[in-house]
């Protein structure tokens, strides 16, 4: 690399690792980014950069925490995966075999690719309920699917579901005799190597330095720090509520990719398309499926108040875009793309 460039990619707040990609120097995050990119070449990270704020006055680093949002759902996948490939959950298996009080004919299939009907809508459910603890949180919630009548016959067709997701997390939790949350620090964070992730609860979050706050959007334009906000849960859950950094992402993918959460079978059957949700979109385990110019790219979006998130893992690449605000991320995902497809 050379000293000029060198100086530009310092001036950009970028940390060059290694110049294999020479577009990666030109990525244009625009003005009002708010959050951490990071893309990654055979496992090994191009480029760091971090910008906006995290809380206040404090700025994003490239080890700053985010809320990953939907990218939870990966996990969740890998750790219904993990337990099918031990022989403890089965893909076809019935709803109603590990969890009672149920629709009895709603398959993991169905819930991991948003075909079961189960739970509310996805969006607009309403004020949550005022609970303080995991416990009343994680039993709340499942009462509240319990009780919400299906949307539709179970695999007739696809409509996303976050309710499906919490549906999962029980499961696991019944399967193993963990809390969801346990199971993954044990099996999923700890092999990985993803010592900056957890599931943070909301006086965690109010406490911590090194989480960014979530900004959220009103109509008139104007952002509020989402954590003063009703909204705002005491903890995320199996669909939404993993905290974690850019490099953390990177290492769940090279430990996804190198056999260390499943074996190379099963990586393949959870991250692969089931579902056509369009003509080059597909529904995986937990994990969307894109045709991307010809080219495979899977991994999982995220979006919420004051939340973006996005993983692509392609051929021998990775982009990790997570953001702090709740502003589209298409510009700066398309542009990554295209410097590898």
């Amino acid at each position: 690399m050379s000293t000029s460039r060198r100086t530009v990619l310092t001036a950009m707040g970028a940390v060059p690792v290694l110049a294999s990609v020479r577009p990666a120097k030109d990525l244009d995050l625009g003005q009002d980014f708010s959050g951490t990119v990071l893309i990654a070449r055979h496992d090994r990270p191009l480029l760091v950069r971090a910008a906006g704020k995290a809380n206040g006055s404090l700025p994003n680093r490239p080890d700053t925490k985010f809320v990953l949002a939907s990218m939870t759902k990966m996990i969740t996948g890998v750790a219904v995966g993990q337990l099918a490939q031990d022989g403890r959950i089965a893909f076809p298996g019935k709803l109603s075999t590990y969890l009672d009080g149920f629709p009895p004919d709603v398959t993991v299939h169905q819930l991991l690719t948003h075909t079961s009907g189960v739970g509310r809508p996805a969006l607009g459910s309403g004020p949550p309920p005022t609970w303080t603890s995991i416990d009343e949180t994680v039993r709340g919630t499942l009462e509240i699917i319990r009780t919400t009548p299906p949307r539709f016959t179970p695999g007739t067709r696809y409509e996303y579901s976050n309710d499906a997701f919490w549906l999962l997390g029980a499961i696991v939790s019944q399967v193993t005799g963990l809390s969801y949350y346990d199971y993954v620090r044990r099996n999923i964070l700890t092999p990985a190597g993803m010592t900056r992730s957890d599931f943070l609860t909301r006086p965690q979050v109010l406490a911590a330095v090194d989480v960014a706050h979530p900004y959220w959007t009103q109509p008139d334009g104007t952002v509020t720090d989402f954590t003063t906000s009703p909204y705002f849960a005491f903890i995320g859950g199996p669909d939404n509520g993993l905290y974690s950094t850019a490099e953390d992402i990177l290492r769940f993918t090279v430990a996804l990719r190198g056999g260390k959460l499943l074996s190379r079978p099963f990586t393949d059957i959870v991250t692969g398309g089931k579902v056509p949700v369009s003509a080059t979109e597909f529904a995986g385990y937990g994990f969307r499926d894109l045709l991307v110019d010809g080219q495979r790219v899977f991994g999982h979006p995220g979006g919420g108040p004051g939340q973006a998130t996005n993983l692509d893992v392609g051929t021998d690449w990775a982009a990790v875009v997570l953001s702090n605000h709740d502003t589209r991320l298409d510009p700066i995902v398309n542009q990554i793309r295209q410097m590898f497809t």
